[in-house]
């Protein structure tokens, strides 16, 4: 594999082109993290003209649906894009956004997700603590899952997996098509709920941003937790 920089610029140049191409505006800048068996591409100053349209007469859920139906299209080309520049293959690409700043993130997963790259728990950071407020969150909207794991892609990405996360109602939605907007009705609530919870104290650190993202089909979740570069 090439160094890790390299790869890193050439992956953040194709996203740009991508999303300029398919958007008419590119993002201001793209931020690229690779740690097996994930990498995680945290773009901001991201909305196009037309979507400013939208987002000025308060159809956000408008652009949400449309980006969402444009990634879902463009997921077989970048999944092969990614494989070419870092001869990682990646099975499973998510993504979310925050119109509110104007930013984004795309979280691939390797087709094995047991070749981890190390970085530990920092020393100031509470991680059972962490994964309790999570269980405590995830209760709230529907279940506890039946187990959560975190990465950290970096000192200011936190990575967090769950695994069991739907309750019955909800798989009824999803066998009933309404994928889709279980998923627009799910993010903000969890947002919400996330927001509430003391999660800084544990971390150490104050959260930036949260982006999240799931697999029904598996019955799996991602949460991106972008973290202020200084500890509180």
């Amino acid at each position: 594999m090439q160094e890790a920089r390299p790869i890193q610029s050439e992956v953040s140049g194709y996203i740009s082109n991508l999303l300029r191409q398919h958007f008419g505006k590119g993002p201001a800048s793209v931020y690229v993290t690779i740690k097996r068996p994930y990498i995680t591409i945290h773009f901001r100053g991201f909305v196009s003209p037309m979507e400013k349209i939208l987002l000025d007469q308060e159809e956000g859920k408008r652009v949400l649906e449309t980006r969402d139906f444009m990634f879902n299209a463009l997921k077989p080309e970048i999944l092969s894009e990614l494989l070419t520049i870092t001869q990682l293959e990646f099975t499973e690409l998510y993504a979310d956004w925050n119109l509110a700043l104007k930013s984004g993130i795309f979280i691939g997963v390797m087709c094995d997700d047991h070749l981890v790259d190390p970085l530990g728990w920092p020393e100031d950071g509470e991680r059972d603590i962490f994964h309790k407020q999570v269980e405590r969150v995830s209760e709230e909207a529907g279940r506890i899952p039946d187990s959560i794991e975190t990465l950290w892609m970096s000192n200011r990405t936190l990575l967090l997996k769950r695994s069991g996360i739907l309750v019955g109602i909800e798989k009824a939605l999803i066998e009933g098509g309404f994928s889709e907007i279980l998923k627009l009705t799910k993010r903000p609530l969890e947002r919400k709920l996330l927001k509430a919870a003391p999660l800084n104290h544990s971390l150490q650190r104050n959260i930036d941003e949260v982006f999240m993202d799931w697999n029904f089909s598996q019955d799996v979740g991602y949460i991106a937790f972008i973290l202020s570069a200084d500890p509180r």
